[in-house]
């Protein structure tokens, strides 16, 4: 009996890989040592690496052997073992933070083996399981997102949908160039989850010059990106802004650069109407 349940075991297990494969386009296999002891740290491992058609991760927990199948033009074994490292589990190349490892279950609290992350060019520094780029890198990945919305905030608020339509397309560029694996952990999982909102709403505001449809979408669009920037560090303050006249009366939000309202859903027809409502820095 225990023979028969072994190889059903293991037929579901090739079914659900296969699937997975079918499912993952341009499907890349590749078979990593996760640390961890039981089910709750296979079930954790799992949902930490698992990306909707991205990315789907399958932990033995006996081989403490994770196999990774990922579409690799979407994401790469880097990005799915530090989303794992963050919910406390290391891997061979990354560390959990000390703090997220403690406060795991006592019954997965695997043993630990010291180890270095990543290489560094600076031996003194110390390594977490972030990657390893510098702080310059990590700022400069998305603030050319940043200052691109900020751009078509200034083209809505002088109704020229011309200039938005422009601008967004720059948005759009932006966001595509950003590096996913040079991006902080915490930065780098809200941007997995805020990145294909951010291309589809730039993308209709680039593919049309009315500005209504334009303003509809920025409204979307600025949740994404508050939710964005609220991880990221910033040097100067972002003003967090709100006008209840928008959309129908139920309010509308958007980011700005500066404290003083100029509201980009109505321009020069009501250009002041808002208020400050959450300063980001």
């Amino acid at each position: 009996m225990n023979s028969f349940k072994k190889t059903m075991m293991a037929i579901v297990l090739l079914l659900s890989i296969t699937l997975s494969n079918a499912q993952i386009k341009n499907a890349k296999t590749e078979a990593v040592k996760v640390f961890g002891n039981c089910g709750m740290c296979k079930t954790k491992i799992e949902k930490a690496g698992n990306l909707k058609n991205i990315a789907q991760v399958d932990w033995n927990e006996d081989t403490k052997i994770a196999t990774l199948t990922y579409d690799e033009s979407k994401t790469n074994q880097d990005e799915i073992l530090k989303r794992i490292a963050l919910v406390g589990y290391d891997s061979e190349k990354f560390l959990a933070p000390a703090d997220v490892y403690s406060k795991l279950p006592g019954c997965c609290q695997y043993e630990r083996e010291a180890k270095t992350a990543v290489k560094s060019e600076d031996p003194k520094m110390e390594m977490s399981n972030t990657a390893t780029v510098t702080e310059t890198q990590k700022t400069n990945q998305l603030q050319p997102v940043f200052d691109s919305y900020f751009e078509l905030k200034d083209a809505l608020v002088k109704t020229d949908g011309n200039s938005a339509s422009v601008k967004a397309t720059a948005l759009l560029t932006a966001i595509n160039n950003v590096k996913m694996d040079k991006l902080e952990m915490e930065v780098h999982m809200v941007w997995m989850k805020v990145l294909n909102d951010l291309k589809e709403h730039s993308e209709h505001i680039a593919d049309t010059k009315d500005i209504k449809h334009q303003r509809d979408h920025f409204m979307d669009l600025s949740k994404k990106m508050y939710d964005l920037i609220k991880v990221s560090k910033q040097e100067t303050p972002t003003y967090y802004q709100h006008c209840p006249m928008a959309n129908d009366g139920k309010g509308a939000d958007w980011l700005s650069k500066e404290n003083a309202i100029k509201n980009p859903y109505y321009g020069s027809q009501m250009l002041t109407c808002g208020k400050t409502i959450e300063t980001i820095k």
